[in-house]
């Protein structure tokens, strides 16, 4: 079984690219798992991003940790032998380490051990859709999501830069096996086809 997973910044493009993905063989092939907040069926039921305490961020992870279960049955049962995650577990690690470099949370290595002990989905390849913060704000504002940019915590550049750093320079390796940064700054439409690209060259 191969497990590929795409991971970056909100406005990346993974949800672009993952729609590409399901129109395309490989979309035939593979068994393709949306995020974690899709399996959420109401928001008020999803972890803020922006947790209060260490505890909050620790309860954050076992819900999330939850779904993560849910996701290893469903690949399970599709039969499939190619999988495809939008987002994977080293998201719930970046989180945690980007919290406890703003907060001094300490929770990330917690989280680490118990991961151990818990159903996921180990990725062979995850592809980082990298974004300088300027083209997120930009896709924001086009998306005329900017009312609110204040008080949405994943937006706020901080965050942003300590949560790339878990995947390009922190000392201990994300779960995935290899990791690949994409230069994501074009059209949605390339970025997507960029993405098959790699993907079925993993695939092949």
């Amino acid at each position: 079984m191969l497990i590929i997973a795409l991971e970056g910044p909100s406005y990346a493009g993974k949800s672009t690219a993952i729609r590409h993905l399901r129109q395309t063989a490989l979309g035939t092939r593979a068994f393709i798992s949306d995020c974690y907040v899709r399996h959420i069926a109401h928001r008020d039921d999803i972890p803020p991003a922006r947790t209060d305490s260490a505890a909050a961020q620790l309860a954050a992870f076992e819900r999330f940790m939850e779904i993560e279960k849910t996701r290893v049955a469903e690949a399970a049962a599709s039969g499939r032998q190619l999988l495809i995650l939008d987002r994977s577990v080293d998201t719930l690690l970046a989180h945690a380490y980007a919290l406890d470099a703003l907060f001094d949370y300490g929770v990330h290595h917690q989280l680490r051990d118990r991961l151990r002990s818990l159903p996921y989905l180990h990725p062979d390849h995850t592809l980082y859709l990298d974004v300088p913060a300027e083209t997120l704000h930009l896709r924001r504002k086009t998306a005329d999501h900017t009312a609110a940019e204040s008080e949405y915590f994943l937006h706020e550049p901080d965050f942003l830069h300590r949560a790339r750093d878990y995947f390009v320079h922190a000392p201990r390796r994300p779960v995935t096996r290899e990791l690949a940064l994409l230069a994501a700054d074009a059209g949605p439409d390339d970025v997507a086809k960029a993405v098959e690209a790699l993907v079925t060259f993993w695939a092949r």
